[in-house]
């Protein structure tokens, strides 16, 4: 079981997420995931920085924690021959660290280039091309690619890493999960699905499987849950809702019926350590090895502390076999 930690790139930024970053691998985190985004969710939560420069800044400050993009999409804002340039530097100047984290996209972050948002099922052939694009580059050499959507033309990375960084692709289905399964080397969800995991492995894949776990840390329930809604309630609306709304205006409307109730059902809330492994559980029980701790509490240095004293080795051992788990005790 791998532990990480979400930088809300939504929520602060880019100085802050470095030292939040640094704290975390001093907190004994083993990764930190950050999104792609180019536009919050919603407007009070006041960020969105580029994450390549502050991914790279957090590979020049720290030197064991692992980075990993949560989610790139490399089709429409991106031309996926950028992305494999990306990731191979940031590769490089992270010292084999980084993990490329691909999916379909939004159209909140998407649809600023005025190219329009595609429906689902072109998004997936586009993701598809996309992954040939980037493996095709990784590969070396000067690379052509003429797609039904996307076209490469004697391209060539010229710094490549010496051995590729792991691609996990996100999904929420079944058409997704083998998307992952079959041009990926790892999953990535939002969901506590085992059908998702399910979809994956028959699909044949058999890499690392990252899940994001929501959690607000506050001294008490009741402020963590209210901190969680005024910046997170958007998660709850299912992603199908969350891939096609336009603006943070567009969230803040559709968000507006969820209550402080909804949040303390769905999100670990305050500082009971067995409610946070509760809702963890339900990742893992899902089929989830690395799970991405993303806390909407108000208070990231206090969240961090609390999960270097009551979280790390009992969340560890959630994954671990019955019997390494007695022995333990």
């Amino acid at each position: 079981m791998r532990i990480g930690y979400k930088l809300s790139a939504e929520g602060f930024g880019p100085d802050e997420l470095v030292r939040q970053a640094v704290r975390a691998e001093a907190a004994g985190f083993d990764f930190v995931e950050m999104s792609d985004h180019y536009h919050p969710w919603l407007d009070n939560q006041g960020h969105s920085p580029f994450v390549w420069t502050v991914l790279g800044t957090i590979a020049a400050r720290t030197e064991r924690i692992e980075l990993a993009t949560g989610v790139t999409c490399p089709t429409v804002r991106y031309h996926p021959a950028i992305i494999a340039q990306a990731a191979a530097t940031l590769a490089l100047v992270s010292h084999d660290r980084f993990v490329l984290g691909i999916g379909a996209g939004e159209r909140l972050n998407e649809h600023v280039i005025g190219r329009g948002f595609p429906p689902v099922s072109v998004r997936h052939e586009m993701l598809r091309e996309a992954l040939d694009i980037i493996r095709l580059l990784f590969m070396g050499g000067y690379r052509s690619y003429e797609g039904k959507h996307l076209r490469l033309e004697d391209a060539r990375i010229f710094d490549l890493p010496s051995k590729p960084p792991l691609i996990a692709v996100a999904a929420s289905g079944r058409d997704s999960a083998r998307i992952a399964a079959e041009l990926g080397d790892g999953l990535f969800a939002t969901e506590a699905k085992p059908s998702i995991v399910d979809h994956y492995h028959r699909a044949g894949g058999q890499g690392p499987r990252y899940a994001e776990v929501p959690v607000a840390w506050a001294p008490d329930e009741r402020t963590a849950a209210r901190a969680a809604w005024e910046t997170t309630r958007w998660a709850l609306s299912g992603w199908k809702v969350m891939s096609e709304l336009p603006n943070p205006a567009n969230f803040a409307a559709a968000s507006a019926t969820v209550r402080e109730e909804d949040i303390l059902s769905t999100f670990a809330c305050g500082s009971d350590p067995e409610r946070y492994l509760q809702v963890a559980r339900r990742f893992v029980d899902a089929g989830f090895d690395h799970l991405v701790m993303q806390n909407a509490g108000p208070d990231p240095d206090g969240f961090l502390d609390f999960f270097a004293s009551e979280l790390n080795e009992p969340l560890r051992r959630l994954g671990a076999p019955a019997n390494a788990v007695a022995a333990a005790g």
